[in-house]
């Protein structure tokens, strides 16, 4: 079967197609046809070997990818034979960008109303952006600041502060993402690598902001938390995007009265992560979250993805189509 992976740590070019043997499912194990496979900030971290003090010895060369939707053909020794066939979508222990995948027998049978990509969206990304709006407690007329607002997180949680009730303030890099946010029902959309961005956000909320939803780290982080109502602002962070972590301070957090918490759903327990995702999906049936497919490519054009990702120019969630 054909494969995606990296001989050696590197930028995106380091990726390559290769033909290896196809996987086999061990006890508890199912083996996927892939259909598609959903890229992840992770997946890119990795392969530039920004992970390796987290990912000791992981074995090279090696395969990225850890999201994946696709059809049972073949089961472990203790699976039952029933589940050839099922339409699944699920998280792999690496491998994903392949045409053929192992999954725990427990994978997840994929919604029937939603299609591959549109699931792989919300496999990871979606049980993100709901734990994140349920840890800001977002709350009817309060203002709300997205970062990364055209992301694969940050496009959801423009719509789920939107259902909430609250003024959005999105942040983004570029026309072409400011527009998407809109489009997802910003009120208001500002570029933030430009100078006077916390100024223009500031007037847009008419003072201070009740809620940051932090994904950046770095100087943006610190502007933003600056920007948050003293006594009552709250900030979530979960994501550092720039690679450098929030440059506020626990002394600052204390002196202007406001609260900081973190979000993190691999460390989740099992069933919390299970309704956050059923929660996710219940919402796209109903049509009140819309995931946004910015890119579907072939396996060949892995490095074209994530060179797009590292430089920020994607909007909402890239898969791959083997």
């Amino acid at each position: 079967m054909r494969a995606v992976r990296f001989h050696d740590y590197g930028p995106p070019d380091v990726l390559q197609v290769d033909d290896v043997p196809d996987p086999e499912p061990g006890a508890g194990e199912i083996l996927v046809r892939v259909t598609a496979a959903g890229i992840g900030f992770a997946d890119v971290q990795i392969r530039a070997g920004l992970m390796r003090s987290v990912l000791t010895g992981l074995p090279l060369p090696y395969a990225p990818g850890f999201e994946v939707a696709g059809t049972v053909i073949a089961v472990g020794p203790d699976v039952d034979p029933a589940q050839i066939g099922r339409q699944v979508i699920g998280a792999t222990a690496g491998g994903g960008y392949a045409e053929k995948a192992v999954l725990a027998a427990a994978a997840l049978s994929r919604p029937g109303t939603l299609d591959d990509h549109t699931a792989l969206a919300l496999l990871g990304q979606g049980t993100t952006a709901v734990g994140v709006a349920e840890a800001a407690a977002l709350r009817p007329g309060e203002t709300v600041l997205v970062e990364a607002a055209a992301g694969g997180v940050g496009s959801l949680l423009v719509q789920l502060a939107k259902h909430a009730g609250a003024r959005v303030i999105a942040v983004a890099r570029g026309e072409r993402k400011l527009d998407a946010a809109e489009r997802l029902g910003a009120d208001a959309a500002i570029d933030y690598s430009t100078p006077d961005w916390s100024e223009r956000v500031r007037e847009a909320a008419g003072g201070g902001l009740q809620v940051v939803l932090e994904a950046t780290g770095g100087p943006v982080s610190k502007t933003a938390f600056d920007l948050l109502t003293p006594g009552t602002g709250r900030m979530v962070v979960y994501g550092t995007t720039s690679g450098q972590a929030p440059q506020f301070a626990p002394l600052d957090v204390y002196h202007r009265g406001v609260s900081v918490r973190g979000f993190a759903s691999a460390v989740l327990p099992p069933e919390h992560s299970a309704r956050l995702l059923d929660r996710a999906f219940e919402l796209a049936r109903t049509g009140e979250l819309k995931p946004i497919i910015g890119a579907a490519l072939p396996l060949a054009q892995a490095a074209t993805a994530h060179k797009a990702l590292e430089e920020r120019t994607t909007i909402g969630k890239t898969v791959l189509t083997p």
